[in-house]
Order: C-alpha cells, then structure tokens, then sequence
C-alpha cells in the first residue's frame, strides 16, 4: 500500500497546486485517526471526544473554567490520548497559566510521538509561547518541525523570524507610525493576537 509520503508524492503528482507536505500532513492525519479508532476501547474515545467537543464549545464562548473541567475529564478517561492534552493548554494559555500549558503540551508531543495534526497544533502553540517568553530559538525549533510536518502558520513564522524580515518589519511599522501620526494605536501584537486558535476538533466533528 504504501507509506503516507509514497502516497503524498503521488498525490502531487496528479494535484501539483497542493503543496507536498500538506498532502503528507493530511496522510498522517489520517493515519493517526485511524490509530486513535483502534488503540482505545471505542465506547470510551467516544465519551472522550464528545468531552472535548464540549470544552472547546465552553472555551470559545468564553466559560474557560467549564473548558478546563471538560479536558481534564476527557484527560483522566483516555490519559494516554493526546488531542485533550493539547486543548487544555489551549484553555490555560487562555487562562493566564503559561507554565501549566507549556506542561500539557509537553506531554500531547510525547505521546503524538511528534507527528500528525495534534503534534502540529502543539508545536505551533509552544513555539508561539516561546516567541513570546522571548525564547526565540527554542521557538524556531518548534516553527521549524511544525513546518515540517505541514503548517504553513509555522513556515510564516519562520520567515518572521528571519532578522532581514525582521528589519523590514520595523521599517514599515516605522514609515506606518509616521503617516498615522501622534496618538495612533501601537501596531505591537498581543499574545492573544500572536496565537492563532489551536483547537484539535474530533475528526469529523469540527464546524466548517
């Protein structure tokens, strides 16, 4: 049959405007949701997906305490399954606890084994956290194995990064400060604005 970068290979072939490493993310993605279906009793990673459906339903209308609740629960009903892992750093991040998110998505990344969309997710998320502590290197490693793995999110970042973007950056913020004029609102990027959702929506469960 093929492993999912043989596939993705073919895959650009016969569609050359989808970019190769998101054909091998989608595969892998996949391949790990295959994964979850036969490594977890399925009445149980049912009960855990509707959990996590209901924390991130919780978080993004604002109630971060019931979101918290809800991954903890899906945490201690499948705590070898790392998508929850992942949303309750989410919901921390959200929460103000940067030290608690950054645990969670140590352990989303050692039990993904760094791959797939939830090994993805987390690294972008903990890159952007780094980015913000002021880790940078740290953060382009994290950016640099997203890109790796499929994010384009992560392959900007990386160019962001790079101290002649950065430069070009500063200059046009300058030259934009200029024709705003005195008392216009600083352009600096909040961490709300820096971190994109990161949410591991149940596979076939997430709202277009």
């Amino acid at each position: 049959m093929g492993t999912a970068g043989d596939r993705a290979v073919l895959h650009s072939i016969f569609h050359p405007q989808s970019p190769l490493r998101e054909a091998i993310a989608e595969e892998q993605e996949q391949e790990q949701e295959q994964e979850d279906a036969g490594a977890f009793e399925p009445e149980l990673l049912e009960q855990a997906l509707a959990l996590e459906i209901q924390g991130i339903t919780a978080a993004e209308s604002g109630d971060l305490d019931k979101a918290l609740e809800r991954f903890g629960q899906a945490v201690r009903l499948l705590p070898e399954r790392a998508s929850a892992y992942n949303n309750r750093a989410q919901a921390l991040r959200l929460k103000g606890d940067v030290a608690g998110a950054m645990e969670d998505l140590a352990v989303a990344l050692e039990l993904s084994k760094g791959a797939g969309r939830v090994a993805r997710q987390a690294l972008v998320q903990r890159g952007l956290l780094q980015r913000l502590q002021g880790h940078d290197e740290a953060a382009r490693k994290d950016f640099a194995e997203a890109a790796r793995l499929g994010s384009a999110f992560a392959r900007q970042q990386l160019v962001l990064m790079n101290p002649y973007a950065a430069l070009c950056n500063q200059m046009l913020s300058e030259v934009m400060k200029k024709l705003q004029g005195p008392g216009a609102p600083s352009q600096e990027p909040s961490q709300e604005q820096l971190l994109p959702g990161s949410w591991t929506h149940p596979a076939g469960r997430q709202a277009p």
